[in-house]
């Protein structure tokens, strides 16, 4: 009888590609999963948006003259940017194309109505999301499948089709003996609550990121307000905070998820009419304000959520913030007062980089996609049941 041996299965590869509400550019992972879907990262690039690229997107989130041919170009510009971060992943880690099963690759949202509209004709109508991609194209420049329109599915199902990260927040960071909490603030926020017993719950909490960046771009000329060290001059203005949460998304957080937003809500414009009854609030003051409404509304929230989980609980034992928010500090120490007994922490202390949760959720939701398995989670996205999200384009 020969000795039995024990073989070792090998990892497969995937890229995750995610270019977020931010607008900053796109980050990208190349991963390891394992047979069980745990993922490892081996490489990580940013790659920035040009002023161009970053302008038409920002003007694709409202209604515009040539949308289609705008949004057109942008595609094609997307797939060139992410095959650009592709090969930078694929050279860092020394592999071919070809060892790679898929790229999972989001899009630019651009445009994000769920909820389902009355129809003026009778016919039955769902929601929608629009997500600018050319995953034909980015195939065509890879040589690998492609793995996209991640959101769809969801909607098509009675969800909001977000957030999609939940059902991977529990595969990476959900525990057997405490409560968890993810919250990724890029431009909108969203939180994970991920409870002991394998339940998951999750929605879009409101403004991440969006109204800070807008508002350190008006008035001190940055991109955004680094490390929070701006809105950390100002004092909050409490007449101003509590105008600001009156808006019908924050009283929606009375009652149950799912919820989901984008730039169609939160933008400039939502902004500059909220504050024509506070001209005279200094305007380092508005940014104090602003980063505790992304903090307030994210622990309101949570709180909720935490309740509905766990009605004898008030707040999870740990919060883990990733997303370009997580560098924000003052941010951080806004979440820590507003959740006052909840460890306030970043993914980094648990192993992933907070730029890298995203991007590699994606990697993570085209392995699903390969698996043929369900990844929306349906307490957060509100769906009727579980689906299996993604359309492949193959090379």
């Amino acid at each position: 009888m020969s000795d039995s041996v024990t073989v070792t299965p090998s990892p497969a590869y995937f890229i995750g590609l995610m270019s977020g509400t931010s607008l900053d550019g796109v980050d990208g992972v190349l991963c390891a999963l394992s047979d069980a879907g745990a993922p490892r990262v081996l490489a990580h690039h940013h790659h920035p948006f040009d002023a161009r690229t970053r302008a038409t997107a920002l003007a694709l989130n409202a209604s515009g003259p040539d949308e289609l041919h705008q949004s057109a170009r942008l595609g094609i510009q997307l797939a060139h940017d992410y095959a650009a971060v592709c090969e930078a992943l694929l050279t860092a880690c020394g592999l071919p194309a070809a060892a790679i099963t898929a790229i999972g690759a989001h899009g630019q949202t651009i445009r994000h109505q769920p909820q389902t509209a009355p129809s003026l004709t009778g016919q039955p109508t769902v929601g929608y999301t629009v997500q600018v991609n050319n995953p034909a194209l980015l195939a065509e420049l890879t040589h690998i499948d492609v793995i996209a329109d991640f959101r769809s599915r969801d909607i098509a199902a009675g969800g909001q089709g977000a957030p999609l990260v939940p059902a991977f927040h529990r595969a990476v960071f959900g525990s057997p003996s405490t409560d968890v909490a993810v919250l990724n603030i890029g431009g909108i926020a969203n939180i994970s609550l991920l409870g002991v017993n394998g339940a998951i719950l999750g929605c879009d909490t409101g403004p991440g990121n969006v109204l800070l960046d807008l508002w350190a771009q008006q008035h001190i000329g940055r991109p955004f307000d680094e490390g929070g060290d701006w809105g950390a001059q100002g004092r909050i203005h409490a007449g101003l905070l509590t105008h600001l949460l009156n808006d019908p998304f924050f009283q929606h957080q009375q009652a149950k998820a799912p919820q989901s937003t984008g730039r169609d809500l939160f933008n400039h414009q939502w902004l500059s009419e909220r504050l024509v009854a506070f001209a005279d609030v200094p305007p380092v003051d508005v940014q104090a304000t602003l980063a505790m409404l992304t903090a307030q509304s994210a622990a309101s929230q949570l709180q909720l959520l935490q309740q509905e989980m766990t009605p004898s609980s008030t707040v999870p034992s740990r919060l883990l913030v990733c997303g370009g928010g997580a560098y924000n500090r003052l941010l951080l120490v806004n979440l820590a007062h507003c959740l006052p007994g909840t460890l306030v922490q970043t993914t980094a202390d648990f192993g992933l980089p907070v730029l890298q949760v995203e991007a590699a959720a994606f990697a993570w939701l085209a392995w699903c996609f390969t698996e043929r398995r369900p990844a929306n989670a349906v307490n957060a996205t509100g769906a009727k049941g579980p689906r299996i999200l993604g359309a492949l384009y193959p090379k």
